[in-house]
């Protein structure tokens, strides 16, 4: 067999392991979700994820202009319509794939904050936490404290609260990075 030439993977052999996957996966989230039982837990990581909904990107961007003024205007105009380009992105991405959330095919899976809409692949809150998490510390590393962990937070709790599996937040993070990379390379 060539080095070069891929091997053909039966269909029947896919279908086992995305099945396994698919599974394993299901089992990662409940498990993740097992923390929202804890009323501590579970308001922190309902707060980030209400915070990541825009609020807490907003006071972010806030915070830079108020350093640095006009010099920052334009990066954080930029970060703007990159958001705009991630909502288009994602709602094009859940419409099309319409895989729905973990809490439609669970009855485990314990729920405190109402979905935005139906779909869960990708996620929203992770590709914006990604996408404005990168493009800020471009701008400004000496927010790193604060950007990170919240990002680390809109993202995991996406699966702590029963809204995403681990795939929609990976690739969430990944179209995030990718945004966040396109839109730095225009300043």
């Amino acid at each position: 067999m060539s080095l070069l030439r891929p091997r053909f993977v039966e269909p029947a052999r896919l279908s086992r392991h995305l099945g396994a996957y698919l599974a394993w996966e299901a089992l990662v989230t409940e498990r993740c979700n097992r923390i929202h039982r804890r009323r501590v837990p579970r308001a922190v990581f309902a707060l980030a994820s209400r915070l990541g909904d825009g609020v807490g990107w907003y006071v972010l961007a806030l915070m830079v202009l108020a350093v640095h003024g006009g010099v920052a205007v334009e990066p954080m105009l930029v970060m703007l319509l990159s958001g705009g380009v991630g909502v288009l992105v994602y709602l094009t991405i859940k419409r099309r794939t319409g895989r729905l959330r973990p809490l439609h095919r669970n009855v485990r899976i314990e729920v405190s904050v109402a979905p935005l809409d139906q779909y869960s692949f990708p996620s929203g809150h992770t590709l914006h936490a990604t996408n404005f998490g990168i493009q800020l510390l471009a701008f400004e590393p000496s927010l790193a404290p604060l950007i990170v962990p919240f990002a680390l937070l809109v993202a995991s709790s996406r699966m702590v609260l029963g809204l995403h599996y681990l795939s929609d937040v990976l690739v969430g993070a990944a179209i995030g990075g990718l945004i966040a990379s396109f839109s730095l390379s225009l300043l």
